[in-house]
């Protein structure tokens, strides 16, 4: 019998590895590499009730989904301003400029549905050509339902708000009540998602603003920002404000005195100060027009307190709830007695 070392090396390599191969073969198998037992046929009612069960997982919107007009406000950047995107949105949803309001309600000069700080629900897709050679940035001018589909909130959600809003109209039957009720309405979107429209609201503002004022880049951080405002306010409307937009677009050269320079900027805010807007809503107006001036930010107070004293609120006539038809009656009477007594003086001038 030969010795174990010279017993193996008789045997070359491929002998050695088909043995090993073969006796693994024979041996039983244990741990993770054990064959699997027998699947059982799957039951049919488990096939049905697993969708409802399973956890459901929203799919990411797809980059061919979002319009192509929205895409400026999506490239927006926030170190293109020289203001806080957050201040100006703290500013729109204060209750003395657009509020705060969780569900549809109308316009108060439209009767079109709002929600948020103001958000436009119903608008369409509009064409806003640039009519300024010397400005090269366009408008952005996206429906609604684009802009809540920018914002990232279900475009089905945005139609049952605005059932709603049809069926609170037609409850409520005029608009004034409808307002009214306001307060009692039980909201049909969360802060968060109000937040999300104001900010893409907003972000539209403001790149509409630097397409009305060719130097919006080179204002000071309120003046761009009261500019975004009035944007935000009064939207495509703010093209009727010629005076305004001539003056802002046509400030004096760095060269000039900074008297003139101030004096400038006076001129825009009494060309804003004279319009009906600003007697409507003062309250906002001189908030907004304040900013407008270059030390703005020396004394905010000093600035609102000059507008405020020379910016009067409309008067709006007082109705008199008494018989019109006697206050007719007696109006004539008093006419006719009044042109009789003046008769006698005219024919002796004319003898005389």
């Amino acid at each position: 019998m030969l010795p174990k070392a010279s017993f193996l090396a008789g045997w070359s390599a491929p002998r050695c590895l088909m043995a090993a191969l073969a006796l693994a073969a024979a041996l039983p198998v244990f741990g993770q590499n054990a064959p699997s037992p027998p699947v059982p046929p799957a039951d049919p009612a488990a096939a049905v009730l697993a969708p409802l069960t399973a956890p459901t997982v929203p799919a990411a919107p797809e980059a061919a989904a979002i319009p192509a007009s929205v895409q400026p406000l999506l490239d927006f950047r926030t170190s293109d301003i020289r203001f806080s995107l957050g201040d100006l949105m703290d500013l729109l949803r204060d209750r003395r400029h657009e509020g705060w309001v969780l569900a549809a309600y109308p316009d108060p000069k439209t009767g079109r549905p709002l929600i948020g700080a103001g958000f436009s629900l119903d608008l369409p897709e509009r064409e806003h050509p640039q009519t300024d050679p010397l400005n090269p940035h366009a408008f952005v001018e996206p429906s609604s339902a684009q802009l809540w589909q920018a914002a990232g909130l279900d475009p089905a959600l945005l139609q049952q708000v605005l059932d709603q809003f049809d069926e609170h109209l037609a409850k409520f039957r005029t608009t004034r009540h409808y307002r009214r009720k306001i307060a009692v309405l039980d909201p049909q979107i969360t802060d968060d998602q109000a937040a999300a429209l104001l900010r893409i609201a907003a972000i539209q503002a403001i790149v509409n603003a630097r397409a009305w004022c060719r130097d919006f880049d080179q204002l000071t951080g309120p003046q761009q920002m009261a500019v975004s405002q009035l944007v935000y306010q009064i939207g495509v409307n703010l093209g009727q404000f010629s005076t305004f937009l001539s003056l802002l677009n046509n400030d004096p050269a760095p060269a000039e005195s900074a008297t003139a320079g101030l004096e400038h900027w006076h001129d825009v805010q009494r060309s804003l100060m004279q319009s009906q807007w600003a007697r409507l809503y003062r309250v906002r107006a001189v908030a907004v027009i304040a900013m407008l001036d270059p030390g703005y930010l020396d004394n905010p107070s000093a600035s609102e307190a000059r507008i405020a004293a020379v910016l009067r609120p409309v008067r709006h006539r007082r109705r008199h709830h008494g018989r019109p038809g006697l206050r007719t009656a007696s109006y004539h009477r008093r006419s006719s007695r009044s042109v009789a007594r003046r008769r006698p003086h005219i024919r002796t001038a004319d003898k005389a």
